[in-house]
C-alpha cells in the first residue's frame, strides 16, 4: 500500500516512544521511574468523576453538537473571560478531544502550502509536525537558556514579515518551563498587529505558574481578534485520559474549526464534556493543591539536577518540566537519555525530541512523587558518575 507523500512530513511525539521502551523494560522485571510523560500523577478530582457518572446515568451517551454542549461552552467562555480579563462568548468556543486537534485544525484552516509559520524551538514537537504536514514552512525562534528560555527580540523580529501566516507561542512552556514576560508578549503583539498575523497561544499550563500571575497575549490592543487560545483540562485537572480541550477564537474562525470537528471527530464524548462543566464550575482547591505539590517537586529536582556531574539546571517558572543542560557530560542528548533509561532505570526525553535547538539538554517531567523524584536523582547521579570516571 503506497502512502500519500504528505505522510513523509508527519512527525511524532517521542514521549510515547520512550514510554514503550520503558514498558518493555518493566516487562522484563526492571524497576523504571517514569519522568518522560507530561502527565500529572494525581487522580482526577472525585467531584469531576462523579459528575461524569451522573451524566451517564442520566443519558449522556448520545451525539452532541460538534462545537460542544452549550453548558460547557458557556462555562469555558466564563472562565477564559475571568482569567484573561477579556470579553468571551460561547460562540467563540470550540470543544475538541484534547488540545492537539486545535493545533491541527488551526494549521489546516490558516496554513497553505509554502506559508511561513513562526514557531518556538525547542518546543512541543506537534507544532512542527503539523506545520510540515499541512505544507507550511517553519521559521524557528530559539528559546535561549541564557535568557531563561525566552527569545531574543531582535532575532524574533527578523523572522516575521509579510510571508508569515501564523505565529505560535507557548507560555508556560513545554519542555523548558520558561514563561514569557510582558515585554516578550508585547513584541509578538506588535508584529502580529503590524502584519495582521493570527497567533496560536498555547496556554495549556496557565494554571501551573510559580512566580507572579499568568499573562495572556490577548491583553494587548488588536490581539483579541487575532489570538486563538488553546487550553484544556489535562494538566490542571489531571484529566489526560478524558481527552478534553478547547480553542477560543474570533466568531468568524470558529465555524470553520467546528466544520473540521464535524468532518473528523463528529463531537467530543458527552460524559467527558459534563465532567468538564463540573471541573470549571465546581471546587477549585485541587488545582492549587497540585500546583503547590509541583512547586515542591520543582525545587527538589532542580537542586538535585545541579548536583549531578556535568548537569546545570535552571529553575522553571511554570509547567512541570526541567530542561537541564548536559553538555558538561560530553555526551549528546539522545545517547545520554538512552543510557539513563537502561543504566539507571529512569525514563526521560532527549532535548532533540523538541527540535534541533534541544541538543545538549534532557527533559524530565516532575509530575511524579517526591519519593520517586529523589530516587531518580540518586540513580541518575550514580550512573553519570560512572561515565565521568
Amino acid at each position: 500500500m503506497k502512502l500519500a507523500n504528505r505522510m513523509n512530513n508527519l512527525g511524532t511525539e517521542t514521549a510515547f516512544e520512550v514510554l514503550v521502551k520503558a514498558r518493555a523494560l518493566e516487562a522484563q522485571g526492571r524497576d523504571i521511574i517514569h519522568l518522560e510523560v507530561g502527565e500529572p500523577d494525581f487522580a482526577t478530582p472525585e467531584n469531576i468523576v462523579e459528575a461524569a457518572v451522573t451524566a451517564v446515568r442520566h443519558g449522556a451517551t448520545k451525539y452532541t453538537p460538534s462545537a460542544g454542549i452549550p453548558e460547557l461552552r458557556a462555562a469555558i467562555a466564563k472562565r477564559v473571560s475571568e482569567s484573561r480579563h477579556i470579553p468571551v462568548n460561547p460562540n467563540q468556543v470550540v470543544v475538541t478531544p484534547g488540545g492537539k486537534p486545535i493545533m491541527f485544525f488551526i494549521m489546516l484552516a490558516l496554513v497553505d502550502a509554502g506559508s511561513e509559520v513562526v514557531t518556538p524551538n525547542p518546543a512541543f514537537p506537534i507544532y512542527e509536525s503539523m506545520i510540515r504536514f499541512t505544507g507550511g514552512v517553519p521559521r524557528f525562534y530559539r528559546l535561549r537558556e541564557e535568557n531563561n528560555f525566552r527569545f531574543d527580540p531582535q532575532e524574533f523580529r527578523s523572522l516575521v514579515n509579510e510571508k508569515t501566516k501564523l505565529i505560535i507561542l507557548n507560555s508556560p512552556q513545554n519542555p523548558t518551563g520558561g514563561v514569557f514576560t510582558t515585554d516578550d508578549l508585547a513584541v509578538i503583539a506588535e508584529l502580529a498587529t503590524k502584519y495582521d498575523i493570527p497567533v496560536l497561544a498555547d496556554e495549556i499550563y496557565w494554571q501551573i505558574i510559580y512566580d507572579g500571575e499568568f499573562q495572556s497575549i490577548t491583553q494587548f490592543p488588536g490581539m483579541l481578534e487575532r489570538t486563538i487560545i488553546l487550553d484544556g483540562f489535562s494538566k490542571s485537572y489531571s484529566m489526560t485520559g478524558w481527552r478534553l480541550g478547547f480553542g477560543v477564537m474570533n466568531e468568524t474562525l470558529a465555524p470553520h474549526i467546528t466544520r473540521l470537528m464535524t468532518n473528523s471527530n463528529s463531537c467530543v464524548s458527552a460524559l467527558t464534556q459534563w465532567a468538564g462543566v463540573e471541573a470549571l464550575n465546581g471546587p477549585q482547591e485541587s488545582v492549587e493543591t497540585m500546583r503547590r505539590a509541583f512547586q515542591e517537586r520543582r525545587d527538589a529536582i532542580v537542586e538535585g539536577m545541579n548536583q549531578i556531574p556535568g548537569f546545570t539546571c535552571k529553575k522553571p517558572a511554570g509547567a512541570f518540566y526541567v530542561f537541564p543542560n548536559i553538555t558538561g557530560t560530553g555526551w549528546d542528548s539522545r545517547k545520554l537519555a538512552d543510557y539513563i533509561l537502561n543504566e539507571a532505570g529512569v525514563a526521560c526525553l532527549s532535548g532533540t525530541a523538541f527540535g534541533e535547538y534541544g541538543e545538549g539538554y534532557l527533559r524530565f517531567s516532575y509530575a511524579n512523587s517526591l519519593e520517586n523524584i529523589r530516587e531518580a536523582l540518586r540513580r541518575i547521579r550514580q550512573a553519570v558518575e560512572k561515565i565521568q570516571d
